[in-house]
């Protein structure tokens, strides 16, 4: 057996979820902003990441591809500060979120030192096709256009005979 998460014939198509795992699995382990993510509806959800001391000229979203990757970095301003204690980090960041295909994103704003972000899945319609079957031995329209070619016809092989009779 592979080590292929969806190495089953029954699973067709499916090798971008692995990838898309496999990238998700591999993220940054580290914590910093904070995040939360709730549902907020059936098909909508929300991340908040704690920014505090991020303005909004600091913060960049984009979408790239699947993923939702945001960034901070905050520019130290040009007077000389002395600290006698610095307990605030100012540094910059990077935190990639995975999105399932269709996942759109609805807004985002800055309060109070959080990021919010919402999220929602607008909901498919249903499609039913049907699907034709035909006779081995027709010809139809079948897999035009697909670039599958249809299997042919089998045939019946008959004995060569020599042409002097024998």
């Amino acid at each position: 057996m592979s080590g292929r998460l969806f190495g089953s014939p029954m699973f067709l198509g499916f090798d971008h979820l692995e990838q898309m795992l496999e990238r998700a699995s591999k993220g940054s382990g580290d914590g910093y902003p904070p995040y939360n993510i709730e549902q907020i509806a059936p098909n909508g959800l929300r991340i908040t990441l704690a920014v505090a001391g991020f303005r909004m000229e600091d913060l960049q979203i984009t979408q790239e591809d699947n993923q939702l990757v945001i960034r901070g970095r905050q520019v130290e301003e040009g007077e000389e500060r002395v600290y006698l204690h610095r307990g605030i980090a100012s540094r910059q960041f990077q935190k990639a979120f995975v999105l399932a295909e269709g996942i759109e994103i609805g807004g985002a704003w800055l309060d109070n030192g959080l990021l919010h972000i919402d999220l929602f899945r607008p909901q498919p319609e249903v499609r039913v096709k049907q699907i034709e079957i035909m006779q081995g031995g027709q010809k139809g329209q079948g897999a035009a256009g697909s670039g599958v070619k249809p299997r042919p016809t089998p045939r019946m092989l008959h004995p060569v005979m020599d042409v002097d009779g024998s």
